[in-house]
């Protein structure tokens, strides 16, 4: 049995998510919370293998339960609930330890799966993403320099979905935009990255202070 600690601060979420893990007999919600310090408490009160964390919360946000259980030696393992919106504190989510992510209208069997992998030691990013983030512990502020070909503000926006693991058909619903359109962004930021695939541009992203 996994006994999971969902923490968000709105209770229809909660709820919906409760209900849907409940369908699955391998586990169980234990415990809740509404805000950053709740889960906190709620960590030292109960048996916990996984937890689902919103970031932006009351109190204490996402970013702030990673770094107080990273204090306190809390290990845990966090899978982030996030939305579109959210890439750029994903990101600042993992360099803080946190093992992957979830879209909130992810169907079960995904989140079922991402929880599974967490429980047993794994993460629910891209390894060498996650690897590259967690060793890079500072952002470049002029990105002016750092690449021949300077990405213009858009490109950046899709360079941080593809490095949260975002498909073209998610970043095109995300940013309101067709799949085609983001398959030729995609294209020219390859291009003036001078990369071949999609993880090798979120390196080299993370490694020239770009996101």
């Amino acid at each position: 049995m996994i006994r999971v600690l969902l923490v968000d601060d709105q209770t229809l979420l909660r709820e919906g998510l409760k209900s849907l893990l409940a369908l699955k007999a391998s586990i169980q919600v234990v415990a809740e919370a509404d805000n950053g310090q709740t889960a906190l408490e709620m960590l030292k009160q109960h048996s916990i293998d996984v937890v689902l964390l919103d970031i932006r919360m009351p109190i204490l946000d996402g970013i702030g339960v990673l770094k107080s259980m990273q204090a306190q030696q809390l290990r845990q393992p966090v899978l982030v609930l996030t939305t579109f919106d959210d890439s750029e504190q994903v990101l600042e989510c993992i360099r803080y330890g946190a093992k992957g992510y979830a879209l909130k209208d992810i169907n079960l069997e995904r989140l079922v799966s991402a929880i599974e992998t967490l429980a047993k030691g794994g993460s629910a990013l891209a390894p060498a993403i996650t690897e590259r983030i967690l060793n890079k512990p500072t952002k470049t502020t002029d990105t002016s320099l750092a690449t021949p070909d300077k990405l213009s503000k858009s490109e950046l926006r899709v360079l941080n979905l593809i490095a949260v693991g975002y498909s073209n058909s998610e970043i095109a619903e995300a940013l309101y935009k067709s799949e085609g359109t983001i398959r030729n962004q995609v294209s020219f930021i390859l291009r003036k990255l001078d990369v071949r695939d999609r993880t090798r541009a979120a390196l080299k992203a993370i490694d020239l202070g770009l996101i």
